[in-house]
């Protein structure tokens, strides 16, 4: 049980994928993710993202506060998946989690790497999307263990005592 008071535990707010590089991306409720691939039906799981077989990610994750500031401060919305992250979070610091992991009940998921916004990234959405993004444009994550993942769903940190050798590609 956690000493936080109800409403301020993170969890995840929504869930996206997209089947092939360039479509557009697909809210969905729930999804299956699969350890060592990704989310099932996404373009990375599947091979066929932009960055597949180059800067593969499993799983992509945005702060949902990231995206409200960008909505009201520059008015670019983002509610759709526009930002083209698989997990929308909400109450989480994503720039702090280096080195630790996560667990939504069954899944658990590894910090990879930071997800900076890219050209491609503007080429598919509006402009100043990735000028808006900056340095919150979210992280990827590794699935460790996989499992279903649902909109709602408590999202608990788990803190390495030391620093997790990367996992295998």
């Amino acid at each position: 049980m956690s000493d936080e008071p109800a409403g301020t535990r993170p969890f995840l707010e929504a869930l996206f994928i997209s089947p092939a590089r360039g479509l557009p991306m697909q809210r969905v409720s729930s999804i299956l993710a699969v350890a060592g691939r990704g989310l099932e039906g996404d373009r990375y799981a599947l091979g066929t993202g932009y960055y597949s077989g180059r800067y593969d990610c499993e799983v992509s994750l945005i702060e949902g506060e990231v995206l409200d500031r960008i909505s009201q401060e520059d008015g670019v919305l983002m509610s759709g998946g526009e930002h083209r992250r698989n997990l929308v979070t909400r109450g989480l610091a994503l720039r702090s989690l280096e080195g630790q992991r996560l667990r939504l009940g069954d899944v658990l998921l590894e910090y990879h790497r930071p997800r900076p916004p890219c050209d491609y990234l503007q080429r598919l959405t509006v402009p100043g999307m990735t000028k808006s993004l900056g340095r919150g444009a979210g992280i990827g994550m590794r699935v460790l263990e996989g499992g279903l993942l649902e909109v709602g769903m408590e999202i608990q940190i788990i803190t390495m005592s030391v620093k997790p050798r990367p996992s295998l590609p």
